[in-house]
């Protein structure tokens, strides 16, 4: 089935964008509708990338073709396609393909063939600005990238420039396989350095007391709009995949006056890759070592959206930092629903551009930041004295109360201890 593309972009400052057909193959234990989602944002992946998709291919197989992952009909089929729209450069498709396959698609097409992942890493390189983001894209640019252009027969300098082509660089990506392996040991122990570096401040910040709140989420969802409106960062924000890719850290103050750094991270998307997990794992690392997780959710986004994407993010959190990790679930946008409040009876509802709900966000993080702590109020027969005693082990005790029958207590305790002595909440 190909369809042409209605939804056309605007061009690049620097002329036209670069017209794409976009390919997905339907396997049997797929859905229409999840082929349909995963192009929808695919042709966002390619936008972010300035590229135009204007074309759509999907081909229904019971497996992927060894040689060209569509079969060669289709290939032909596509060609065709391509011959008549006159201007289609690049074809991307939303599945992984093999060196061979690549190669086989490009004399197949005769146009440049790049897959999901290519393409994720191809905007990471465009967006990456530290010398830390700019480390880990060039090494998982060389980690996936390389094999899938050497031995190909074919120079890169004679493919130009374009969607596919950003990362380390052609210079690297033409010489050979020792090349590229002394240039990824360079890599890897310069990120190491980085890496200890930030290990130190690390260590500074729990010296110092103070906690870490990090910003996690699908991308797109409103993490650096947040960032922005909570501390004034300035954070660039676009309605784009990946508008931002290096981290940011700014000092939060919360309602009780505590100060805390809130730091805003890279977006989960829907089939991470692996390696651009591992070599993103310092950046990462703002998840795994804060103190609280705050989760942000798009609430204006149809049910299963929603429903998928907070899916996605709750295992990529829990595979980073275990699932005894502090997550508050944060529902952005809710200006542009009719009623947030159904949305989730575990979230908090915000709009990070109009400020409405951030309160009630602030209120939770220093609830979860206290671990669940409140003030209760306890009774405690003479007979339970034993208990009494471990209470003043594990709260914070702020008065007693003597009477015939035992003795009231108020104290502030956290979530663990309440549940430790709930038989002795007063109703």
């Amino acid at each position: 089935m190909i369809t042409e593309n209605s939804n056309k972009l605007l061009n690049t400052d620097s002329g036209e964008r670069q017209k794409a057909v976009l390919v997905s193959v339907m396997l049997p234990e797929m859905t229409e509708y999840e082929v349909e989602t995963s192009l929808d944002e695919l042709e966002r992946l390619l936008d972010t990338a300035g590229g135009e998709a204007v074309l759509r291919v999907v081909q229904s197989r019971q497996t992927p073709d060894n040689k060209t992952f569509i079969g060669k009909g289709k290939a032909e089929e596509i060609k065709q396609a391509i011959d008549s729209e006159g201007e289609i450069t690049l074809a991307v498709f939303d599945n992984e393909l093999t060196p061979a396959q690549i190669n086989n698609l490009e004399d197949a097409l005769g146009v440049r063939v790049i897959d999901r992942t290519m393409l994720i890493l191809d905007i990471f390189a465009l967006h990456a600005v530290t010398a830390e983001g700019k480390l880990q894209v060039e090494i998982a640019c060389l980690k996936y990238t390389a094999p899938r252009i050497m031995g190909k027969g074919k120079s890169l300098s004679r493919l130009g420039g374009g969607i596919g082509t950003r990362g380390p660089g052609e210079s690297q990506l033409e010489t050979d396989r020792r090349h590229l392996q002394r240039r990824l040991e360079s890599l890897n122990e310069k990120l190491r350095e980085l890496e200890r570096t930030s290990a130190v401040k690390r260590k500074g910040r729990e010296k110092s007391g103070i906690k870490t709140v990090a910003i996690a989420g699908y991308t797109n969802a409103g993490k650096s709009t947040l960032l922005n409106y909570l501390t004034g960062a300035g954070v660039l924000s676009e309605d784009k995949l990946f508008a931002t890719l290096d981290p940011t850290t700014r000092r939060l103050t919360l309602p009780d006056g505590a100060d805390v750094l809130l730091t805003d991270t890279v977006g989960f998307i829907d089939r991470l890759p692996t390696h651009l997990v591992k070599a993103f794992r310092s950046t990462l690392e703002e998840i795994k070592y804060a103190d609280a997780v705050v989760c942000l959710i798009d609430a204006s986004e149809p049910d299963t959206e929603r429903v998928r994407k907070r899916a996605v993010t709750e295992q990529l959190v829990n595979e980073l930092c275990g699932e005894q990790r502090s997550v508050i679930w944060c529902y952005n946008k809710c200006d542009k629903v009719a009623e947030a409040e159904f949305i989730s009876p575990d979230g908090v509802c915000v709009s990070a551009a109009t400020g409405e709900g951030v309160d009630g966000l602030l209120m939770k993080i220093k609830s979860e930041l206290d671990g669940g702590k409140r003030i209760v109020e306890y009774f405690f027969p003479h007979s339970n004295g034993a208990e009494l005693n471990m209470l003043y082990r594990f709260a914070e005790v702020k008065s007693t109360e003597y009477a015939d029958t035992g003795t009231y207590v108020t104290a502030f305790a956290d979530t663990e201890t309440q549940n430790r002595f709930k038989r002795f909440q007063k109703k």
